[in-house]
């Protein structure tokens, strides 16, 4: 399976999971290490896209294919756990953030899959970085990538 990922160029190799361990995110709290992945390049686009303040198209980015062995089990979410909870909560609740703190602590599988709470349908790929079977990920591709800037205009 290729997963995808926008970094910025400077992280583009980087699949240690310390942004999302410093600065928490939906799916972990500070301090647990998590790298954010999306099934297909629109999505990943539209998950800058949400964060970037309106007028400021971000530069310096880099698509991030990644590839993640079929043999490797990915265990989905259980999506009737988020029924009738604020999981779609701008900023992020402690709800998802627990799922994913213990998808990470309890290392018993390398990939969780989970909902898109900006495109209804889709999902994104949460990746533990310190699962023993971490080093079978692979980066396959990155190559520059350019926003189009009417995505961010008013």
């Amino acid at each position: 399976m290729i997963l995808f990922r926008l970094a910025k160029e400077a992280f583009a190799k980087d699949l240690s999971g310390n942004g999302a361990k410093l600065y928490g995110g939906r799916w972990n709290s500070k301090g647990i290490a998590l790298i954010y992945t999306s099934e297909n390049r629109a999505l990943c686009t539209a998950e800058i896209a949400v964060h970037t303040p309106l007028g400021i198209v971000p530069t310096n980015y880099c698509l991030i294919s990644i590839e993640v062995p079929d043999r490797l089990k990915i265990v989905e979410l259980d999506v009737s756990q988020l029924k009738n909870t604020p999981w779609k909560s701008h900023p992020p609740n402690q709800i998802t953030q627990k799922i994913g703190d213990d998808f990470a602590r309890t290392n018993k599988y390398l990939v969780l899959k989970v909902p898109s709470v900006i495109l209804q349908g889709e999902y994104n790929y949460l990746i533990n970085p310190m699962h023993p079977l971490a080093s079978k990920i692979s980066i396959k591709n990155i190559e520059p990538f350019t926003f189009d800037d009417r995505m961010f205009s008013r």
